[in-house]
């Protein structure tokens, strides 16, 4: 026979030392169906090949130092970096990289695009990271597919392919500090090469030889808020675009109609 349960239990004081679990929220994306984007992934992984042909094209017609020091042949290497891993993570439904690489590459190329068509393309001499003129053939077609297809294709993915509202005005800042460390390499490089030495300096603007380092340097600041002015101009377009990825959110629980 068993003892009869009291009515009044008395409450029985809390446990010191035991923490008080707070809620939290579970975010959408953590409890959200992987869905495959075999299209993006495609796109990405072609032009990453093309941007890796125009740098193998210019490094096999000159020399491999001084083609890989040019900020448009290290912006077109990170795309090409940078495209193949989204690819592959748009094809198995991984989540995608972190918006602070693809803004920066982002970024980068569209800088490397402007500064093309807006400082260098009708420069005269003509404009060539081989060394040699004139600009023709496969250099020519190098070219044109570092300053104008690739930017073009990057930024085509980012409204077509790319979900809105993932760049924030915090990252633009530290999107320069690749620039800067691109200026002070270009500096660095120049002393180490005989003055008046031919390709002492990569680009025009930047040539102390020409323009002196007072001159180079108000170039640089000029150039750097302009970069700025890109950075937080992508980033308000990045929330203001509409957003042309489309998700089905399930959260993997789906509630039944009451039984009776």
């Amino acid at each position: 026979m068993t003892a009869p349960i009291p009515r009044d239990i008395p409450d029985l004081p809390a446990l010191s030392g035991i923490p008080t679990l707070l809620p939290s929220a579970v975010p959408a994306a953590a409890v959200m169906t992987p869905v495959r984007r075999p299209l993006a992934a495609v796109y990405r992984l072609l032009v990453a090949l093309a941007a890796a042909a125009g740098v193998t094209i210019d490094l096999l017609l000159g020399s491999p130092v001084r083609v890989l020091s040019y900020f448009t042949v290290q912006s077109n290497i990170l795309l090409a970096v940078v495209f193949a891993l989204s690819a592959r993570r748009a094809w198995a439904a991984r989540r995608p990289l972190p918006s602070a690489w693809t803004g920066a590459t982002l970024l980068y190329i569209t800088i490397t695009g402007l500064v093309y068509h807006l400082l260098l393309a009708d420069a005269s001499p003509a404009f060539t990271m081989t060394g040699t003129t004139p600009v023709a053939g496969w250099q020519w077609i190098s070219n044109q597919v570092l300053h104008t297809a690739i930017p073009l294709a990057a930024l085509l993915d980012w409204l077509l392919l790319t979900p809105r509202g993932l760049l924030h005005l915090r990252q633009a800042a530290t999107w320069l500090l690749y620039p800067l460390a691109y200026l002070l390499f270009s500096f660095a490089r120049g002393e180490l090469i005989l003055p008046r030495t031919p390709g002492r300096y990569l680009y025009p603007f930047l040539d102390v030889d020409l323009h002196s380092y007072k001159n180079v340097l108000a170039n640089s600041l000029l150039l750097g808020l302009a970069f700025y002015g890109l950075a937080v101009l992508l980033v308000a377009l990045d929330h203001a675009r509409p957003n042309p990825v489309r998700t089905r959110r399930k959260t993997g629980f789906r509630l039944q109609p009451p039984v009776g």
